[in-house]
């Protein structure tokens, strides 16, 4: 895909996350997503478990999620008011495209869980690039639905987690750079120590 180095740096270092809220359509297609994730299947992947699996959350069926999501925190969070109701409305429609990334774990006497867990997140992160590289943006949200055993129930088994929302369209203004971390404060020399 690139003609040298120069590209592959230039579009690793262009790539940005961008809010859900701040993301309109176009969304990739049903073929282009597909693509998307078959890129993502290029992960790191030891033993060669495939941890990890995606769920297609149609924009048809957003309305249907957020329903099904505002009754979930409200079962769990029986004194919660309008706004925190809203904002799981919210959560269900945000950009045109939405994946929900399922870590999901196989028994191995070799292949220990963290490393099945790091795979699904490279998983992720690869989603996100095969996005990118298309011209699209995207977003890798958790927060409270993540989290619940509820929600993870609407698209897997208690085996499994939610990994990530990634949500996928495209930016309603132009990205802006945010603070990144000082190349010295991550990278170090090995002293032999």
């Amino acid at each position: 895909m690139f003609n040298d180095l120069t590209s592959a740096a230039s579009y690793i270092s262009t790539r940005r996350s961008c809010r859900p809220r701040d993301m309109i359509a176009p969304g990739p297609d049903s073929a282009t997503l597909r693509e998307i994730v078959a890129d993502a299947l290029r992960t790191p992947d030891h033993g060669k478990l495939a941890p990890w699996r995606a769920v297609h959350v149609k924009s048809g069926q957003r309305p249907h999620l957020s329903e099904k999501l505002q009754a979930a925190y409200l079962a769990e969070k029986t004194d919660a008011g309008r706004l925190e109701l809203e904002a799981m409305d919210i959560f269900a429609r945000h950009a045109p495209e939405l994946l929900v990334v399922l870590h999901s774990p196989r028994e191995s006497s070799k292949i220990p869980a963290w490393e099945q867990e790091l795979s699904t997140g490279a998983f992720c992160m690869n989603i996100l690039h095969a996005a990118h590289v298309r011209g699209f943006v995207g977003g890798w949200i958790t927060g409270w639905p993540a989290y619940s055993t509820t929600v993870r129930d609407f698209f897997g088994k208690p085996s499994e987690r939610i990994a990530a929302f990634i949500y996928l369209g495209s930016p309603v203004k132009p990205l802006e750079e945010r603070p990144r971390p000082e190349i010295n404060d991550v990278l170090s020399e090995w002293d032999g120590g």
